[in-house]
């Protein structure tokens, strides 16, 4: 038996999953990331059922009897019966992951490389090749970061973008925003007649070929980070992309809303295991992927999370928002992966967000931690001062101890396999 913790406290995880969510204190609430798990509200100030919204799976999910939570007003499904099976049906098979509370945002016209450019820290000037994607933070004037984001590139004059559902509302403001002010002259059109469907493991591409034959053609030999789009498919106007979330093989499918609960149940009948929110944690930790508003926020800088891979500062004439900052702040801390060492066979505790990191050069923090049901190890990813390195040791402040972990490079694992060790 492992304790887990959420944002507002610790889950019992037994073989088949989540089994009770403990109060330990009572944070403001704060908007969950749809690209993982961030907030599950089970508290006395968490809102009414009838008050959160739902995707065009809601019911589907119901009749699997899923285990349905509060996600940053969202009723979405933690677990299916057992999290580490579908943690597993992910890592050696193929499970899938309702999405759509996620928004798909068009925008169209004929400045929109040129708005690219500007609205985010990556350079669009990358994207070339229609259907090509990028990974981008959008960044506010001081170097924070509003949100992460897909970009995908369709036509110099017809860009998509796919936001976070807990920041949707902010991004789309943001962009908006920056449209009037630049006199880009785009359309905005957040797409609320999608929905998204993340199908991630190893045979998870065969299985959605299998929904979708006449995607097979054109997809089979599909790079990672691109899209295609088939407006005439059997499911309606559908796009593939191999853009996940979990460490794995796979696509994400956008498909119209009034037709992902047939594509969904065609997909179970293909041998799809329906997942939830619990097994997106631990997949995307185990695989080294920020989750927005844990990890990162609107008062952290990309460079201190390990995020400066995705900030193109090459073209020197490309003054981007937020880009002073970045260039007058730089980094101040590294971001690390770190696995709780264990004596006599077994660990102390369970990594968690917010608990101290002690180091020979001061303090840190743990953004999100959880138990590696693939590695069978307590894991996480932490904020420290910029000297540490991995093969570094440290520690944990758990339950007023100072428990001994070993730095480790990210990511811990990918396509099955393991990549961080002690």
């Amino acid at each position: 038996m492992y304790r887990i913790a959420t944002r507002f406290g610790l889950c019992t995880l037994l073989p088949d999953g989540f089994t009770h969510l403990a109060q330990l204190k009572k944070p403001k609430p704060r908007a969950g990331s749809t690209h993982g798990l961030f907030l599950f509200s089970r508290t006395p100030e968490a809102r009414s059922m009838s008050d959160l919204q739902h995707t065009p799976l809601h019911a589907a999910h119901l009749a699997l009897n899923a285990r349905m939570v509060d996600f940053g007003g969202w009723d979405m499904p933690v677990n299916y019966g057992s999290q580490i099976d579908e943690h597993h049906a992910v890592r050696t098979d193929a499970g899938m992951f309702d999405v759509s509370h996620m928004r798909v945002v068009d925008f169209t016209g004929d400045k929109a490389r040129e708005f690219f450019k500007y609205a985010i820290a990556n350079n669009v000037d990358k994207l070339t090749v229609p259907g090509k994607a990028l990974y981008s933070c959008l960044l506010n004037p001081e170097g924070g970061v509003i949100d992460d984001l897909i970009v995908y590139y369709f036509a110099d004059d017809n860009y998509r973008v796919v936001v976070n559902a807990g920041t949707a509302e902010k991004d789309i403001a943001w962009f908006g925003h920056l449209n009037a002010e630049g006199g880009f002259g785009l359309t905005i059109s957040p797409r609320r007649d999608f929905a998204i469907v993340a199908v991630q493991g190893p045979n998870a591409r065969e299985k959605v070929w299998q929904v979708l034959p006449e995607t097979r053609d054109t997809t089979a030999e599909l790079k990672p980070f691109n899209a295609v789009q088939f407006p005439a498919s059997s499911f309606g106007d559908v796009m593939l992309a191999r853009t996940g979330y979990t460490g794995e093989d796979g696509f994400e499918i956008v498909v119209p809303a009034t037709q992902v609960e047939v594509f969904w149940n065609a997909l179970i009948a293909q041998g799809v295991k329906p997942a939830g929110l619990g097994a997106r944690d631990t997949l995307r930790l185990e695989a080294g992927m920020n989750l927005y508003g844990q990890d990162m926020d609107d008062t952290v800088s990309p460079l201190d999370a390990g995020l400066a891979w995705t900030v193109d500062l090459s073209d020197t004439n490309r003054a981007f928002v937020g880009r002073a900052a970045l260039e007058a702040n730089g980094s101040k801390a590294r971001f690390v992966g770190l696995i709780l060492q264990k004596e006599n066979g077994r660990a102390g505790g369970v990594l968690r967000a917010h608990q101290k990191v002690v180091t020979a050069d001061g303090e840190g923090e743990i953004t999100s931690g959880t138990f590696s049901p693939s590695m069978q190890e307590s894991i996480a990813f932490a904020r420290v001062p910029a000297s540490v390195k991995p093969g570094d040791k440290v520690h944990v402040v758990i339950r007023d101890k100072q428990l001994p972990a070993s730095v480790v490079k990210l990511p811990f694992v990918r396509n099955g396999k393991v990549l961080a060790a002690l």
